[in-house]
């Protein structure tokens, strides 16, 4: 029998797996693998589990939520020859499993987990961190690390919704020059994403011919801050949608590239994957193509 490592959050998505335990490790089971089962105990577990005993594994299962994912990425990118990573959604909003038309249903999933097609996937690297499929700075972007776990098995998404309406009032916002493949922008913005992902925050992103998970680019959006009112709603329902900008004369600018770095004055938040991600003035972001090979599901 081929070994197989299962790291699993027992809290995430109001602990759900605990109830399909012992299916998720009959599927393994019957698909011809020894699975070891590791329950994180807290923040970081994932990564430090991954890192001392995930080359032992010829496959890595991981469940739990966006978090879950990041932890286990950042110790298989630092590996010379990192197994398939198989995934299982368990979180909250799971905006990377859309990209690989997982189940939601934990069973299926660990189905897919095990005999799912293989697909190389781009990754990222942040000033020397790893992250899954979005790097991120400015507004809300903080409410998902923010928001109490109680209240994100409570509310569900709901949660995250309620969090960012409280924050509506403190907005600001940075000038920044940001360097990429096709030239230079300068400019104040309100917030920033790079992202290889058809879906953030539960919202449905850029149109799927124009996201591919292999193709050594990020999909990025800058945000100007709002003149009035009804700009700002204008500016939230497109950075929501993820619809690209017309160019540099509006408030929205959006394009494609393979690395770029991001000058301020003051130290920025950024979060990586939903997760906090430190305070920079300088950041530089680089897609490493087909870093990992994850495991699809067939779309619905």
């Amino acid at each position: 029998m081929k070994d197989l490592l299962f790291i699993y959050n027992p809290q995430a998505g109001q602990g759900k797996v605990r109830g399909r335990l012992s299916d998720v490790l009959n599927v393994f089971a019957a698909a011809g693998y020894l699975p070891t089962a590791y329950p994180t105990q807290s923040a970081g577990d994932a990564t430090r589990m991954v890192r001392q005993i995930g080359g032992n594994y010829s496959r890595i299962v991981c469940c739990g939520g966006d978090g879950t994912l990041h932890e286990v990425v950042s110790a298989l990118m630092d590996m010379p020859d990192p197994p398939v990573l198989g995934y299982i959604p368990a979180g909250t909003t799971n905006d990377f499993s859309r990209n690989l038309d997982l189940p939601r249903d934990l069973v299926r999933a660990a189905q897919v987990a095990v005999s799912g097609a293989d697909m190389p996937c781009d990754m990222g690297r942040f000033n020397g961190q790893s992250f899954v499929y979005v790097a991120a700075f400015g507004a809300f972007t903080d409410v998902s690390y923010d928001t109490p776990q109680q209240s994100k098995n409570l509310f569900g998404y709901l949660a995250y919704v309620l969090e960012g309406i409280g924050r509506l009032g403190n907005l600001r916002s940075w000038q920044m020059k940001v360097e990429h493949d096709h030239g230079v922008i300068e400019g104040e913005f309100l917030f920033g994403m790079v992202s290889n992902t058809r879906s953030v925050g539960g919202f449905k992103g850029w149109p799927a011919r124009e996201v591919a998970l292999d193709d050594g680019e990020f999909e990025v959006i800058l945000v100007h801050p709002p003149k009035n009112p009804m700009e700002l709603q204008a500016i939230l329902h497109s950075v929501f949608t993820q619809t690209p900008g017309d160019g540099e004369g509006g408030p929205l600018i959006g394009f494609h590239t393979s690395r770029l770095t991001l000058t301020c004055r003051q130290e920025v938040a950024w979060t990586l994957d939903g997760e906090y991600g430190g305070d920079h003035k300088v950041v530089r972001v680089e897609n490493v193509p087909k870093a990992l090979t994850l495991c699809r599901g067939e779309r619905e």
